[in-house]
């Protein structure tokens, strides 16, 4: 990639976030519709999950394949491609008959949608070369997740209150044509000095492993023991084998090598649980509002606006911090927060009463505000920069592997507890368990990012970078042989 004016580079750090505004924005928007699809398409809880959840496993099946793929046949014509199919798949989506369409179509969504974060992050790797900089940049980067928090729910409550919950997915067309129009005049291209081969069987196996866990996790509390077991033993079976045969080939969809760095490990087990303590909070949050405080769209989006705020605050400050200090205080704010937050939840029942409701938004929003930049700055950061898109590609599939196993388990749980009870006498009793895992989560954020970010933890990072960079000069060395 040629070297740009710093005017050139802020221009396209602004053309990758208008991408993860989309995707973020999509998915925040949608958890305020909930109830509203629900009433319309006749959806209960495993439909609500499924419409979620079939977009987030998607994007986790295919983001590795669409790093990879970017570096081999250029970063720009894969982004332009995945803002072409999310923004046709956000259009079907609002044109959709039945549950059954909708979550077809959020599948399009999402494979255009694993075209765009993976590589936008990569495309700011490669445009920020300088860490200060680029520390700065994920800040901004994480800045967007929270616009779109704060945006989504009171977006998606005035649209769904004044024209309906399809509407929610217009606002992806213009974002998505502008972004795609800015794209093809200002974002250079750019490839890997040595990409890596497609891994078709590594792939297969990946959607296996990922399909048949959240089908097991979801369907667990409706569908016969049997059937169960045997999506459980798939899912196994799909990881022994993809253990087994990544490390064997010499260009693997997954490079195990990145986990030998104890940062990089420690951001995906971040990552996941982040994600999940999100997945379940917006999940469990939503159904409440509406469906046990009988607001409408618009007030609910209001009530959660104090988390949203945080986030958008936050995440910016998490990102000069960690450019400048490390992500270790980040993630011990994060962890001690989102911890605190689901405690309040589980043990004091937090949504019974107006005061210690808000208090809990705000634990949330200050932890998941922190919690964003340290994952993605760590994830790319120790990596040579060649596969910055391989990197950023398993740094993203752990956030939406994480908001898949969220809402599968969040919502499993609290449909088991609910039963045939209505949501408004038995959602505070049936929920508590489902808040303890928010918590549990949030306890792993803080023990991993503690145990991850000392200066062994940075040993084996340079270590790890050291190795991949001489392997790199290895091969380079037998081709040109």
């Amino acid at each position: 990639m040629p070297e740009l004016t710093p005017r050139r580079r802020l221009l396209v750090l602004a053309i990758c976030c208008m991408s993860l505004l989309i995707v973020s924005l999509d998915n925040t928007v949608l958890n305020v519709a909930l109830p509203a699809l629900q009433r319309d398409l006749g959806a209960g809880t495993s439909g609500l999950q499924w419409t979620i959840d079939a977009y987030t496993l998607v994007l986790a099946s295919l983001l590795m394949l669409a790093g990879s793929t970017a570096d081999r046949i250029g970063r720009k014509r894969v982004f332009m491609a995945g803002l072409v199919v999310f923004t046709i798949g956000s259009a079907l989506c609002s044109l959709a008959p039945n549950l059954d369409a909708l979550i077809a179509f959020r599948m399009v969504q999402a494979v255009g949608g694993s075209m765009l974060n993976p590589v936008a992050m990569s495309i700011i790797t490669n445009t920020f070369t300088d860490p200060r900089e680029r520390a700065r940049a994920i800040g901004v980067w994480g800045g967007v997740v929270g616009i779109s928090m704060a945006a989504g729910p009171l977006v998606g409550g005035l649209l769904v209150e004044s024209v309906g919950w399809r509407s929610i997915f217009w606002v992806n067309l213009p974002v998505g044509l502008a972004a795609l129009l800015l794209t093809l005049r200002f974002v250079p291209e750019s490839r890997a000095a040595k990409p890596r081969r497609p891994d078709p069987v590594g792939q297969l196996l990946v959607i296996a492993l990922f399909g048949s866990l959240t089908y097991a996790i979801i369907d667990a509390p409706t569908a016969p023991a049997g059937e169960i077991l045997l999506f459980g033993g798939i899912a196994v079976a799909a990881l022994i084998a993809l253990l087994a045969y990544e490390p064997r080939r010499a260009e693997p969809l997954i490079d195990l090598r990145f986990f030998r760095s104890a940062p990089f490990s420690g951001a995906t087990v971040i990552a996941i649980s982040a994600f999940a303590a999100l997945g379940g909070f917006l999940f469990l949050s939503t159904l409440y509002l509406q469906n046990v405080r009988g607001l409408n769209a618009l007030d609910a989006g209001l009530w959660m606006l104090p988390m949203a705020a945080l986030c958008f605050v936050c995440a910016p400050v998490a990102g000069r911090v960690v450019g400048s200090r490390g992500p270790r205080l980040p993630l011990l704010v994060a962890g001690v927060s989102m911890t605190a937050c689901g405690v309040l939840f589980a043990a004091f029942e937090a949504e019974t009463a107006n005061f210690t409701l808000v208090l809990g938004y705000v634990l949330f929003g200050l932890g998941f505000g922190f919690v964003n930049a340290p994952i993605t700055n760590t994830a790319v950061s120790g990596m040579p920069r060649a596969q910055a898109g391989v990197a950023a590609a398993v740094a993203s599939t752990s956030r939406q592997l994480g908001q898949t196993l969220g809402v599968a388990v969040v919502g499993a749980v609290l449909a088991s507890g609910v039963g045939a009870a209505s949501y408004r006498s038995a959602f505070v009793d049936a929920a508590r368990p489902a808040w303890w895992i928010v918590a549990g989560c949030g306890l792993v954020v803080l023990v991993v990012g503690l145990a991850t970010s000392g200066a062994w933890a940075r040993g084996t990072a340079r270590r790890t970078a050291d190795r991949l960079e001489s392997a790199e000069l290895r091969d380079a060395s037998r081709v040109s042989a």
